[in-house]
């Protein structure tokens, strides 16, 4: 990828708390992507990702939510190294990814070292349907993995399968079937298989529920909780539902504009946000109460999301921020931490 123009920001990489535990860390991670620009003029980038630090401990789950279009898709394909970042560092269990990559054929591609370590790291996608390939069997899916890792094959492979199959909840009889004799839920269940087949450490979550009904919904989240307990398994929890998010999540980062500007517990970030932003998406999520939800104080957010590739100068958010100052419209907050735990990039909270 052609490497964007660094611009300044408000990066907090200096400003982000070491943790101890981290299997996976990023630190002022940047996702540019070329678009072309007007004739004759100067190349210009979609900010995708524009300076992004995140920890996700061994054991835990990270949840990262935001408005569609902030960048969190984005963010966790970087981390996994499905797409190559533009700037910064991404460090899986000691070992910095970034550099691992080979420039081969005229195209960035995996070094073997990143190859290797490709069976640590696994992803759930977004969409049951179009991420499983229709012409394929169950069996052929989730094994796949252990085919090209060469972890099994014949009877081995064959049982190992339905192995899999039976711990996310579905009847190994079904080995010869095809993508599209199940239902939605039991497409997302062949994923979350075919992400466990070899042995991962760390599994990107992205947005895995948002394409079921809510029933199913909620056996997906348990089944994923029931799997961290079992396997020690941590998490990137990527989505736009906050009540799914908090369910299943240790910490939340929240992101607007290809940045994070809050990020701490799940309980505090969901029970007592400080930045605007995340106050606006809290009041948002409804409330099974209708005493409640009816004396409830709504933060409509006013005004659209801003260009990605002409990102307002200041702080991002301050153009549908209702307490926007003169400083806001200037200088672009750093990501700060504060002596509770958490982490805000708000000129308002300092």
């Amino acid at each position: 990828m052609t490497n964007a123009p660094r611009t300044e920001r408000g990066s907090s990489a200096h400003t982000a708390p070491e943790v101890a535990d981290a299997l996976l860390s990023v630190r002022d991670l940047r996702v540019h992507f070329p678009v072309r620009g007007r004739l004759g003029g100067p190349r210009e980038f979609v900010r995708a990702v524009d300076g992004v630090d995140l920890d996700v401990p061994r054991g835990r789950t990270l949840g990262l939510v935001g408005e569609s279009g902030c960048g969190k898709t984005t963010a966790g394909r970087a981390a996994l190294q499905l797409l190559r970042p533009t700037t910064g560092s991404v460090t899986f269990d000691g070992r910095e990814l970034t550099g691992l990559w080979r420039r081969r054929f005229g195209s960035d591609r995996w070094g073997p070292e990143l190859r290797e370590l490709r069976q640590r790291m696994q992803m759930i996608f977004q969409d049951p349907y179009a991420s499983l390939n229709p012409r394929m069997t169950v069996e052929g899916l989730i094994g796949e993995p252990l085919v090209t890792f060469r972890r099994a094959q014949g009877r081995a492979l064959r049982a190992r399968v339905q192995a899999l199959m039976e711990r996310v909840g579905m009847d190994p009889r079904y080995v010869r079937r095809y993508p599209h004799e199940f239902s939605g839920g039991q497409r997302q269940r062949i994923g979350i298989a075919r992400a466990l087949a070899l042995e991962p450490d760390l599994i990107v979550c992205d947005e895995p529920i948002s394409a079921l009904d809510v029933s199913i919904q909620a056996q997906i989240l348990n089944l994923l909780g029931k799997l961290q307990a079992d396997l020690g398994l941590s998490y990137l929890f990527i989505a736009h539902d906050l009540a799914a998010v908090q369910h299943l999540s240790d910490r939340i980062a929240v992101m607007y504009l290809g940045r994070v500007v809050e990020e701490g517990q799940a309980r505090m970030i969901c029970h007592k946000p400080q930045h605007p932003y995340t106050r606006a998406l809290i009041s948002a999520v409804p409330i099974p109460d209708p005493a409640v939800e009816r004396t409830r104080r709504r933060l409509p957010l006013v005004g659209d999301v801003p260009s990605p590739i002409r990102p307002p100068p200041g702080c991002t958010f301050h153009t549908r921020c209702p307490d926007a100052q003169e400083r806001c419209r200037t200088e672009a907050p750093a990501l700060r931490a504060r002596a509770d735990g958490r982490r805000i990039a708000c000129h308002l909270v300092e």
